[in-house]
């Protein structure tokens, strides 16, 4: 597809933060321009649905040329969330090609996760352990089914990840069979986020050896809502207030 200096914004920047988009900058009298072009519309072919393909004359759009520094083409850019993300100049080898959209174009394991089944979230898991986007459901598909041995083993192999954190010390709180903290994880389970974040804070002055649990349980929640939650700000400064 021909963009414009009109329609890019819709065309890439909008449309990548859906699906990742590789944007081929040529001119028509350019020749490693032509040899490029039909080696990366296969290549992307081979990819439906994971990735696309936009073509940007730069010679009819030389406000986009300059804006993208364009110095040489072909130049090829891939955009993620209306960034670029990977690039190269130059007429690659096929080879090299696929090695590029190999980084640009979701994984087998990324695949895998987007489908969500227990199936899938085990084998995403066997190809990338430890990975936290698909840990999490299988816990919960895990712990759905009262499996909390199985739910933990999983999320003891993520680090770096406030969510799983929080699903494990809320496993580990359960096993206590705490009836403070019950409610709480009714109120979470029926998505209920702002009951159960408060009866998990006003819980902490007598939670004694708990503290820290719950402080991660409430965290994790807290991180999945997102920074941009008014209820997670508000949250975080109860939080605070509680424990210091």
């Amino acid at each position: 597809m021909d963009v414009t200096e009109q329609t890019f914004a819709s065309a890439v920047i909008e449309r990548s933060k859906q699906i990742p988009v590789v944007v081929d900058f040529w001119a028509a009298w350019c020749a490693p321009c032509r040899q490029l072009g039909p080696v990366l519309e296969r290549a992307v072919a081979e990819r439906a649905g994971e990735v696309e393909l936009v073509k940007v004359d730069t010679d009819a759009n030389q406000n986009l040329a300059a804006q993208y520094r364009i110095q040489g083409i072909p130049a090829v850019k891939a955009f993620k969330n209306g960034e670029v993300v990977a690039e190269f100049t130059g007429a690659l080898p096929a080879p090299a090609v696929e090695r590029f959209l190999d980084g640009v174009a979701p994984s087998k394991a990324d695949r895998l996760v987007a489908k969500g089944d227990e199936t899938s979230l085990r084998r995403a898991l066997e190809l990338q352990p430890g990975r936290a986007d698909a840990a999490l459901p299988l816990a919960r598909l895990l712990l759905a089914r009262g499996d909390q041995d199985g739910a933990a083993e999983l999320l003891a192999n993520v680090t770096g990840s406030f969510a799983a954190d929080g699903l494990s010390a809320r496993i580990s709180l359960e096993r206590q069979a705490d009836p403070r903290l019950q409610e709480a994880f009714m109120a979470l389970d029926r998505g209920d986020a702002e009951r159960g974040v408060d009866l998990l804070i006003d819980a902490l002055p007598q939670a004694n050896g708990d503290r820290d649990e719950i402080r991660k349980v409430v965290v994790g929640v807290l991180d999945e809502l997102g920074a941009d939650s008014e209820l997670a700000r508000s949250a975080r400064r109860r939080l605070a207030s509680a424990l210091y």
